[in-house]
């Protein structure tokens, strides 16, 4: 810990003195992804501005306004190739001053805040260049809120900036010392105070917009990127939705479901765990309800090797990303999992060390649960634990509390995170299921994140299985 508080000396000289003052960056980076997976594009992007172009118009032509709209401000931009490219775009869209009659890039914008009348939109756009087209699958667009007249805003004294980077940087230094920071260069320290500053500003903009009781800040994750945390800890491959091997429907439950339910209480779930800076979520999930389906079973938790399934699953990507519906199969023909303590996790791919004279569990097949949120919690609460999947827009800065962005933020589409379901409840009046996540128990609550229930919030019912044990 010495070395990483000498390090944050020498960012606090160049932070207060030097030119990191200026922390400002653009937010809209492109992803270390895999292919065909969804990379974020700038507004320089030729593609986009074509997309933007059709999405404007597309919105005047089926709006009954009096005046033209066009795109304010540029909020997030997504392309995905999938047999053309698809575009995902939020944008802020507000009154010109120009009737319908007139051409849009001649008009101004009001000036006045009030008739601007801006809506904040979410597009998704097709484009096939082959074929010249554009198709328009989805939009979306709520009225953006407008701040309180009657609020002011105090003019910042000379000191403050200076008083700002001093807190800044006591921030910094507390998070270091409670995550074990250490930084090996001056120049790499600097850069992650940057991002730092960055992703504490990016964690208030997530609490604003929360609907649910969410506490969002600084956790162990806030000095690394948007591409980064992506790359490193989640899975593009679940929104592959061609790459999804079909799986047989499971039968509904025989009863409908209890008000709550949580099998930590019950005994089938094992311990948090932690996958390490390796995109193998998907086989934590699958492992999490295999490991309780063989509880409901047996009668005994054990802890098996999600290690296994990195090495030796031929079907998926180890650390690069898979899916359950995958590593299902895989288990079938391995054969069966070994415990943990036999075959342990290491948190990167090595060859395959499987041994079938070791195997502790067996799996005969798998199933797809319903998408109904109903059904999936008296399924849950009848059968066990639920491998499943969402999108981890809200999750990398979540602390505690029901998680509950804005669905237009959390594309219920873009699935990147494979959890498993263990519970759901009701805490002071909001619904809520208790997801056991793979960041270790220094993540969230204990290791656990929770997230509104009933409204689909992040795709978490787009992708809920189970092992089948006979």
């Amino acid at each position: 810990m010495a070395l990483g508080c000498q390090a944050f000396v020498c960012v606090a000289l160049a932070a207060v003195f030097g030119a990191t003052l200026g922390l400002g960056k653009d937010m809209d980076r492109a992803l270390l992804s895999p292919p065909g997976s969804p990379i974020q594009v700038t507004e320089s992007d030729p593609g986009l501005k074509k997309a933007l172009q059709f999405a404007q118009q597309r919105y005047n032509l089926g709006s009954n306004a009096m005046h033209l709209r066009k795109v304010s401000r540029l909020i997030s931009a997504t392309k995905q190739l999938v047999k053309g490219v698809r575009y995902t775009i939020t944008v802020e869209m507000s009154n010109t001053q120009c009737k319908k009659s007139t051409m849009l890039r001649t008009c101004d914008f009001y000036p006045e805040l009030q008739q601007l009348k801006t809506e904040v939109c979410v597009f998704e756009i097709w484009d096939i260049p082959w074929q010249q087209t554009s198709n328009l699958l989805k939009q979306k667009c709520q009225p953006k809120a407008i701040p309180d007249e009657t609020t002011t805003v105090k003019d910042a004294s000379p000191d403050q900036p200076l008083e700002e980077s001093v807190e800044l940087l006591g921030l910094f230094k507390d998070f270091m010392i409670k995550y074990n920071k250490v930084y090996n260069t001056q120049e790499e320290a600097e850069r992650r105070l940057q991002i730092f500053h960055e992703n504490v500003k990016t964690a208030a903009k997530i609490q604003s917009i929360d609907k649910g009781s969410a506490e969002y800040g600084i956790t162990k994750f806030s000095d690394l990127t948007e591409e980064e945390f992506r790359s490193i800890y989640l899975n593009p491959l679940l929104s592959q939705w061609t790459l999804q091997r079909p799986m047989k429907l499971a039968p509904s439950a025989r009863s409908p479901a209890p008000a709550s339910w949580d099998w930590r209480d019950h005994g089938a779930v094992s311990p948090v765990k932690n996958q390490g800076m390796c995109g193998s979520c998907w086989a934590f999930s699958v492992i999490g309800n295999i490991e309780g389906q063989w509880f409901l079973k047996n009668g005994t938790l054990q802890s098996l090797s999600e290690q296994e399934l990195v090495d030796c699953d031929g079907l998926d990507q180890a650390c690069r990303g898979g899916l359950p519906s995958n590593a299902y199969e895989a288990i079938e023909n391995l054969g069966g999992l070994e415990l943990e303590s036999d075959y342990s996790y290491t948190g990167h791919k090595q060859s395959c060390n499987f041994t079938s004279r070791k195997v502790a569990a067996y799996i005969n097949s798998s199933m797809e649960l319903s998408k109904d949120e109903n059904e999936i919690a008296a399924w849950l609460a009848e059968n066990g634990p639920v491998s499943v999947a969402l999108n981890a827009f809200a999750m990398q800065f979540y602390k505690k509390g029901v998680s509950h962005p804005f669905k237009i933020f959390c594309n219920p589409w873009m699935i990147d995170h494979a959890v498993l379901l263990v519970g759901y409840g009701d805490r002071k009046g909001i619904p809520f299921w208790a997801i056991k996540n793979s960041w270790g128990e220094d993540y969230g609550e204990e290791g656990y994140y929770y997230l509104y229930r009933g409204s689909s919030a992040c795709g978490i019912n787009r992708m809920a299985s189970s092992a089948v044990i006979t």
